[in-house]
């Protein structure tokens, strides 16, 4: 029997864009003929990952997983192409798989698609999802992952719009300190998770805003006052009251919680430090809502080549 090489695995797998594991398997079958391997691989339907690799993922599910401690929390998104797939019971499963593992991750995609699956193959991330893209047929492509820990405190999350548990539309990680009582801290972080969802703020507090883009924002407002011919002194009062009205939009403490309508997070926090006996803080949240940011604009090139040739 010929010897299989890592080499030729390698190989195989840049010709294929098959799983390692499936391309060695295809050279063990085929006794090292690489032709006869990439024609195993063929008529196993797993050869065609590559094909796939330059399709629009834009679908697909936000999964998020807490610690058992309660300490750490992760959020990864997976892409796939069509909503269809998120319903897919093997999808769900590789995705929740994948967000337990992003734990131990913190934050870094590459670790988590080096890192191996649970299970007797023992294959990577990486693998087990090029193994998914030619069972199911679209392209799937990791896109990001987040941690966030604390030492003291709690991390909540939600998911929103949920096709199964800690798998949806938009996931949202809180975490939260403080020296009070950690299941108290989880409930409330659970509320300000579901608030985040909602409303979508961009930073903790004020000073966390990226200051370019409040300056940004500032110049805006400035020339927008200055068109009502007011003087420059009205002028100033105008954006001051305009920028901090933008912070009521885009910051966490200073936004509207949406549990009640009507008390400021920052005072939500005030109050559940006075109940808990210990000031509480939101150390930092991370929120994914599914395809934001992707051009979702694929163009069919069948289709344009078709009408090209018809002339239409």
């Amino acid at each position: 029997m010929a010897e299989i090489t890592a080499a030729l695995v390698k190989q195989l797998r840049e010709t294929s864009g098959a799983g390692m594991m499936d391309c060695k398997r295809a050279l063990v079958e085929s006794d090292g003929d690489m032709e006869a391997a990439a024609d195993w691989l063929r008529t196993k339907g797993l050869a065609a990952a590559q094909r796939k690799a330059g399709r629009i993922a834009a679908d697909g599910l936000v999964g998020m997983a807490i610690s058992g401690d309660g300490r750490t929390g992760a959020l990864i998104e997976v892409n796939s192409e069509t909503d269809f797939v998120a319903r897919n019971e093997t999808f769900q499963e590789f995705v929740s798989c994948c967000a337990e593992l992003c734990l131990g991750a913190g934050g870094d995609l590459e670790a988590l698609a080096s890192a191996p699956c649970p299970g007797p193959g023992g294959d990577s991330v990486r693998d087990e999802l090029t193994h998914l893209v030619s069972t199911i047929g679209e392209n799937l492509r990791l896109r990001r992952t987040s941690a966030l820990s604390v030492e003291r405190g709690a991390i909540s999350g939600y998911v929103h719009s949920a096709v199964a548990p800690g798998l949806g539309k938009i996931g949202v990680v809180v975490a939260l300190e403080s020296e009070g009582d950690a299941g108290r801290l989880a409930a409330l972080g659970k509320q300000i998770a579901m608030h985040v969802a909602a409303t979508k703020p961009e930073a903790v507090s004020v000073e966390d805003l990226d200051p370019a883009l409040v300056e940004r924002e500032r110049s805006v407002l400035a020339e927008q006052a200055r068109e009502s011919g007011k003087p420059d002194d009205i002028v100033q009062k105008m954006v001051e009251g305009r920028i901090r009205k933008y912070h009521q939009e885009v910051v966490l403490t200073e936004q509207t919680f949406v549990i009640d309508g009507e008390t400021r997070v920052s005072e939500v926090l005030e109050r559940a430090g006075k109940d808990l006996d210990a000031p509480v803080t939101v150390a930092g949240f991370v929120r994914y809502g599914l395809g934001e940011g992707i051009d979702k604009k694929d163009g069919n090139f069948a289709a344009e080549v078709a009408a090209a040739v018809s002339g239409s």
